[in-house]
């Protein structure tokens, strides 16, 4: 089916052919009032969602309660919509409102429209490559601590709780870099604000998609501890944009090459006519650590799975790390850039355990998606593992095969044409306008702790807990459950 008609209205274009109606696509059995909610579970929704799919189609519908949902799984459509923001969707009024009900303070992640623009100058200067590279040896900085810690446990035969340490390797890199005071969790314990951080985002994600919003009515222990969660990290932020303009006022220098992302974007902020204040400027500093600590863990987290259960690609990646980038000490942007193959590896693990794998949005005016009109306030719920996962978008789709990111990786057909990988079809960073602007960052983070774990290590297993397949739990974003590592000496 075409994609989204980003210039079309239901009207115009009912005139050269007819538009389905979300209510009559295909779809699961509704009960009254409760709709599909009851067939859901929050920690799994996203694979109840893409099962729904594979039965009924990339275009079908669902409710979420009351509310009617236009489910869409053509990666063509999906990158369409995302393209039509911030003018023609935004996130889900119902996220903003939850946001605001728990106290949060604006940033660039549920910012829309002229807002989301002036936010959008102010943190893309500061995480533009330029700024990321003349922070780069911070972030080695931070993997020698990982290193060390690593070493530590492997000298002692303890095995490795992956979410816990990759939490703290992305804490203090982002921490580091938005707030220009070093915060070393890895050496020297758990820091407030990633404290406060860890109790937020889980129930973020849980009330927005709760089918009853409980708590506007009365507060539940712990509805009262994420409270005082919530002001507790406000303060603190707050406070660490205090600090920052007391420095660039004892230093003008500072304004002019920002040496971190929080001064950078005073310093943006304070520009004629930017439309930011400091409360924007907070909120953006909260958003880089909330979007910037789970992300990018669990996509280490997932990437070390894959590898340990795919030898051969293991050995090819740890063959160019050690060929390369032999020496964490010494590691240099140029060296990073040349780690094609591990490039790839994470690109095949985006693919195939993407921390985000699904993404709703709402419609702002009266539309059309393919063939179905989409009339203004609608919930789009878009899948973005569904065509990534299809063997015809990627042969062999279910494989671990990281060589398809290359271009010698793709293979020849059997009549001698190439089997192209759609590698459009991919979106771990999303499309259009809203890209994360933190994507460089996070892949050089990916490519600086892989490089220093296959350097410096063997990989002796990777365990889940009950010894079989990992298995994904859906929360803020998707995550896998309990994976511990277990480490050797370089042979």
């Amino acid at each position: 089916m075409p994609p989204l008609d980003q210039t079309a209205t239901p009207a115009t274009v009912a005139a050269t052919r007819k538009l389905r109606q979300i209510r009559n696509l295909p779809g699961p059995l509704a009960l009254p009032f409760f709709g599909n909610s009851l067939q859901l579970k929050l920690t799994r929704i996203h694979r109840d969602v893409e099962g729904w799919v594979r039965r009924y189609g990339p275009y079908m519908r669902a409710w979420f309660g009351r509310t009617l949902v236009l489910v869409v799984a053509d990666s063509e459509a999906v990158s369409a919509i995302m393209r039509d923001r911030p003018d023609g969707f935004r996130r889900p009024l119902s996220s903003y409102i939850v946001s605001e009900e728990m106290g949060g303070i604006p940033g660039l992640f549920l910012a829309e429209g002229s807002e989301w623009r002036n936010q959008r100058r102010m943190v893309m200067a500061g995480m533009a490559p330029g700024a990321i590279k003349a922070y780069f040896p911070s972030l080695v900085t931070v993997a020698q601590r990982l290193q060390r810690r690593w070493q530590a446990a492997a000298l002692q035969g303890q095995a490795i709780s992956l979410d816990g340490d990759l939490k703290r390797y992305t804490v203090d890199i982002i921490a580091g870099l938005a707030f220009g005071t070093e915060v070393n969790t890895l050496e020297a314990g758990e820091d407030v604000i990633q404290r406060h951080m860890d109790a937020i985002l889980p129930a973020v994600a849980r009330r927005s998609l709760s089918l009853l919003p409980y708590w506007r009515h009365f507060k539940l222990p712990a509805d009262k501890q994420l409270d005082r969660d919530v002001a507790a990290l406000d303060v603190a932020v707050s406070d660490l944009v205090r600090q920052a303009r007391s420095r660039m006022e004892q230093d003008p220098a500072r304004r002019v090459r920002p040496p971190n992302l929080l001064e950078a974007m005073i310093a943006a902020a304070d520009e004629k006519d930017s439309g930011v204040n400091d409360r924007a400027v907070a909120g953006n500093v909260l958003t880089m650590l909330l979007a910037g600590e789970d992300t990018t863990a669990n996509t280490i987290s997932w990437m070390i799975y894959l590898l340990q259960r795919h030898p051969q690609s293991l050995a090819r990646a740890r063959e160019e790390v050690r060929r390369v980038a032999p020496d964490v000490a010494g590691f240099t942007i140029e060296q990073m850039d040349q780690l094609d193959y591990l490039g790839a590896c994470a690109s095949e693990a985006m693919r195939l355990k993407p921390v985000a794998p699904f993404l709703p949005l709402e419609a702002l005016r009266d539309t059309v998606v393919g063939d179905i009109a989409v009339p203004a306030g609608s919930l789009v719920w878009c899948v973005l593992r569904h065509d990534t996962v299809s063997d015809a978008h990627f042969p062999d789709a279910q494989a671990f095969k990281p060589e398809r990111w290359l271009e010698q990786g793709l293979e020849q057909g059997r009549e001698g044409q190439r089997e192209a990988n759609n590698k459009r079809a991919a979106m771990p960073f999303g499309s259009g306008l809203r890209t994360c602007p933190g994507r460089y960052l996070a892949l050089l983070e990916i490519k600086i702790a892989m490089a220093m774990l296959l350097g410096s290590f063997d990989i002796a297993g990777v365990d889940t807990p009950d010894g079989g397949e990992a298995q994904e739990l859906m929360g803020f974003v998707m995550s896998p459950v309990g994976l511990s590592l277990r480490l050797a000496p370089p042979q």
